[in-house]
């Protein structure tokens, strides 16, 4: 039997919010052991001037406890 954890991040990219994902995934990895899955909560942009100038994702990270 396991135990999980979920831990909120928040992403950004200037790209696309497939980009800010992947940036977040990418380093929840590098930080947390047994990353199993992610779910996206949010998706927000940040405008200047009438342009989109960054993409941001609010996510739920699961990860699998150590015994």
């Amino acid at each position: 039997m396991s135990v999980a954890r979920v831990t909120e991040i928040t992403a950004s990219s200037k790209k696309s919010f497939e980009d800010a994902l992947n940036t977040g995934v990418d380093r929840a990895c590098k930080t947390l052991k047994n990353v199993e899955g992610a779910w996206v909560q949010d998706q927000k942009v940040i405008i200047r001037k009438g342009k989109i100038v960054e993409y941001r994702v609010n996510m739920k990270v699961t990860f699998i406890l150590e015994d």
